[in-house]
């Protein structure tokens, strides 16, 4: 009787021996693979919105952790440059910054003592100021980096003495001129930024000063606003400008007709 409970319980062992080996045989799951670590960079970026013009400090910039692999070379890493918060503390915004931006050294300039708009003003290029109102600075809705063509308007005395009325000579002087500045701050109109101000500021080449200067004293200049598209547009060229204020020349339909004057 033992011996046959002996004999019972040796199978019974076996078998749960063998089913054991059958269970952990048939875990097919695949090994898991190790977590690939993605690589990081530290990217100097504008801890809050910087305006155009503004000076900045320090406490302007903050490092941020970016990917590698979109971190653009232009950027400024912590690795490459420790000390960059104040190598660039005291440049000034030649373009606006939103917060999170990285900062990027070609949209700074360093001033060196000079004024704002000494600093932004490209090589060869004036910054010249003119009067203007809402009725001829496009009603307020030029904002500085816009292009402008510069309409002068001159009323002179009817030489025919049975004729009524004076003679209006209008005609662009310069075309495609960037605007620097307006002299008040931008505010809401009708839901769209605008700049209602009484004096422009332009960049002018060294002889479109000149221009400029003799249209302002010969009648009333007016802006008119370009659009985006025609920015790259080029320019009159000075010398198809060399004919004297008092010549009009109008194009209609891309066809240059003689004087024209309006009673």
């Amino acid at each position: 009787m033992n011996r046959a409970r002996i004999v019972v319980l040796t199978i019974a062992i076996g078998a749960g021996g063998v089913a054991a080996f059958l269970a952990s045989g048939s875990d097919t799951r695949p090994p898991t693979e190790p977590v690939v670590q993605l690589q990081t960079a530290d990217v100097l970026v504008a801890k809050s919105d910087i305006a155009l013009g503004q000076t900045l400090s320090a406490d302007d910039m903050i490092w941020q952790t970016w990917p590698a692999a979109t971190a653009s070379s232009t950027f400024i890493r912590r690795n490459e440059r420790p000390d960059a918060t104040t190598q660039i503390a005291g440049s000034i915004a030649r373009s606006p910054f939103i917060a999170g931006e990285p900062i990027r050294e070609p949209k700074l300039i360093k001033a060196n003592g000079s004024g704002f708009m000494a600093a932004i003003l490209p090589t060869g290029m004036r910054a010249i100021s003119t009067e203007i109102s809402p009725e001829t600075g496009a009603g307020g809705f030029i904002l500085p980096n816009d292009r402008v063509d510069v309409v002068l308007t001159r009323r002179l005395k009817n030489p025919d003495p049975k004729a009524a009325g004076d003679v209006v000579l209008p005609e662009i002087v310069l075309t495609n001129i960037r605007v620097l500045a307006i002299d008040q701050a931008p505010k809401e109109k009708e839901g769209q930024n605008a700049v209602v101000g009484k004096t422009v500021t332009l960049e002018l080449k060294p002889e479109q000063v000149t221009i400029l200067a003799g249209a302002r004293q010969a009648g009333v200049l007016s802006l008119a606003l370009r659009s985006i598209a025609d920015a790259n547009q080029a320019e009159i060229g000075l010398d198809d400008r060399s004919r004297r204020l008092g010549s009009i020349n109008v194009v209609r339909y891309g066809v240059a007709n003689p004087t024209t004057i309006e009673k």
